[in-house]
């Protein structure tokens, strides 16, 4: 059988016509001009011809001492069988076509790229491609690798695409090489064939030379692209990936444009630049035993000796009431107990037998006791500003910590709750009362104390997020730092391309939602406070990091009550709801 040579020529691509044999004459000129010549010695030199494609792409790497790197990375999160799309921005224009087809097709037969036609060249690995001409949107090529790909996955087969079509190139807008705008393709096959979607970030650019003869005629960056690729000697392309997605997943995102910008944008979510990891912890490599549990019936008796006012409510079996730790020094020291244990569930606690500091003995406890199980469920501490701050400075307040408060900050203008060490135990977390009784008790309590109209406090970030997560939460969600700044801000910087985004088209919680789920390994999503306090129509002015609390990251907040959503008035106020809006607090 013979075996398949590539022809390494301009004039191998030139059709048969008259304007072919007549443009023949100047092609070994341009041969030499865009470095195919030297490209045909190699390919000579080192015997490429006739290899089997898999030879023939490790051969063309080792050629070039192209390194590559997260590849059994990237393999790990491609599925063994069934139909998968990988969408790659595009920075070098030749070399990612061949490492993607190496790589995807050592673990799937199966795997077709739709790649440039001057990927032709190499007869060797054309089966690898289904090839298009982007520079030519209305070409039949393009029509036909449409009808070829759709077919691919309807096969069951994994499919490549490189949205952007061309090589990335230097924005003068955005003062950085990127893609350009990404083709709808992607997600309109995903959309046809429900196909997940898997965006991988390669590594790298071109040298300054392409750049600088791109600025000045944008079709030298294609004549340019077999010179580029002839440069990679000992070059390391790093390719990253966080998870595939269905569209399914996405529709908090509707429109078709919608889903292709977020796909470019968790393509460029993983640039390696931008990866950070949090600082090691500062708490104790062995974490001290727990304390000893307290026994319920000591605080049962606490709370039957609280006057009437500060008990709160009751439901089933539950009680839910509020107090000060001279009052409940048995109840307290539980409430230290259990929230150790489950701050150090989320790697927040601070390694200590219990949870504990000063401001334990100065601020409320809002906790839910079951009566019959006789144990703690949940809590909050409640600092009340009006009662700390009035014979003392803003020291007087946990978050003060955290964060420098001016005159005109909220907490020094009104009476308010300071909100903070929340937790329900993890047998309860899933339960539909744990959060609402609390929230319920704070209903009431503030109903009976209505000069309380503003909530404010912290939502801990926990380090269990990727730092990329709590840097989104924090660009999408902070909008009104007055007043207010951190001690110790929180620094890790976003990809542009997401503050781009979101400059254009501001994101919807419900929207950040989906793209932590789609960076978090484990799927998670953002904190069900942060919901709970959005709902409430909160403010969130800045984050910081808690020194205190295991370098634990908080978004900063403020709820003004009276301002709330009706329907979650009603529900956590009850009947008290027209009393409570009606108090002249002025």
């Amino acid at each position: 059988m013979q075996k398949t040579s590539s022809d390494l020529r301009i004039a191998a691509l030139l059709p048969q016509s008259t304007f072919g044999r007549l443009f023949r004459f100047v092609t070994p000129i341009l041969d030499k001009l865009l470095g195919i010549s030297r490209l045909r010695c190699l390919y000579h030199e080192h015997q490429f011809a006739g290899l089997a494609p898999q030879q023939f792409t490790q051969k063309l790497l080792d050629v070039l001492t192209v390194k590559v790197v997260g590849g059994d990375q990237l393999l790990a999160k491609i599925p063994d069988k069934g139909r998968f799309i990988v969408v790659c921005n595009h920075p070098y224009g030749m070399i990612e076509g061949v490492v993607i087809a190496h790589l995807l097709s050592s673990k799937r037969s199966d795997t077709k790229i739709m790649a440039n036609v001057g990927l032709q060249l190499f007869q060797e690995i054309a089966d690898y491609f289904i090839f298009a001409n982007p520079l030519k949107t209305n070409s039949a090529i393009n029509t036909l690798a449409i009808k070829q790909s759709f077919q691919h996955l309807q096969n069951d087969g994994v499919l490549v695409l490189f949205p952007a079509g061309r090589v990335s190139f230097y924005h003068a807008d955005k003062q950085r090489i990127a893609d350009g705008e990404w083709n709808r393709l992607a997600i309109q096959l995903a959309a046809k064939t429900n196909s997940p979607i898997l965006p991988v970030f390669i590594s790298g650019n071109n040298s300054r030379l392409f750049y600088l003869l791109g600025r000045i005629y944008y079709r030298f960056r294609l004549l340019m692209l077999i010179r580029e690729l002839l440069k990679l000697q000992q070059h390391e392309i790093a390719l990253s990936a966080s998870k595939a997605f269905t569209i399914n997943q996405f529709s908090a995102f509707t429109e078709v444009t919608e889903l292709n910008d977020i796909a470019r944008l968790q393509c460029y979510l993983n640039d390696p630049q931008y990866l950070s990891r949090w600082p090691a912890d500062n708490v104790l490599t062995i974490m001290q035993p727990i304390i000893s549990a307290t026994n319920g019936a000591l605080i049962s008796d606490e709370i039957a000796q609280l006057p009437a006012s500060q008990q709160l409510l009751e439901y089933k079996n539950f009680t839910v009431c509020c107090g000060f730790q001279a009052q409940l020094p048995n109840s307290v020291c539980e409430i230290t107990r259990l929230r150790e244990i489950t701050f150090r569930s989320h790697n927040e606690s601070s390694g200590n037998a219990c949870d504990t500091d000063k401001f334990d003995a100065t601020y409320m406890h809002l906790f839910i006791f079951d009566r019959q199980a006789q144990e703690i469920i949940g809590a909050y501490r409640i600092g009340l500003t009006d009662q700390l701050l009035q014979t003392q400075d803003v020291s007087t307040l946990y978050l003060s910590q955290m964060f420098t408060f001016s005159s005109e900050f909220i907490n020094q203008q009104q009476p308010c709750l300071e909100m903070g060490r929340s937790f329900i135990v993890e047998k309860h977390q899933n339960s539909f009362y744990g959060l609402l009784l609390l929230w319920k008790g704070i209903g009431t309590f503030v109903s009976r104390n209505p000069q309380y109209r503003t909530l404010y406090g912290t939502v801990s970030l926990s380090k269990l997020y990727d730092p990329r997560s709590v840097a989104m939460i924090d660009e999408v969600m902070t909008s009104d730092s007055r007043g207010v700044t951190a001690k110790h801000p929180f620094s890790a910087v976003l990809h542009p391309e997401f503050s781009e985004y979101n400059q254009r088209k501001p994101l919807s919680i419900k929207q950040l939602s989906t793209l932590v789920q789609t960076i978090e390994a484990d799927g998670k999503d953002i904190p069900i406070l942060l919901k709970q306090y959005h709902k409430l129509g909160a403010v969130f002015h800045c984050t910081g990091i808690d020194d205190s609390f295991n370098q634990t990251p908080g978004l900063l907040l403020s709820v003004n009550l009276a301002n709330a959503p009706r329907k979650l008035l009603n529900l956590y106020l009850g009947d008290a709801v027209e009393q409570y809006l009606a108090f002249d607090h002025n």
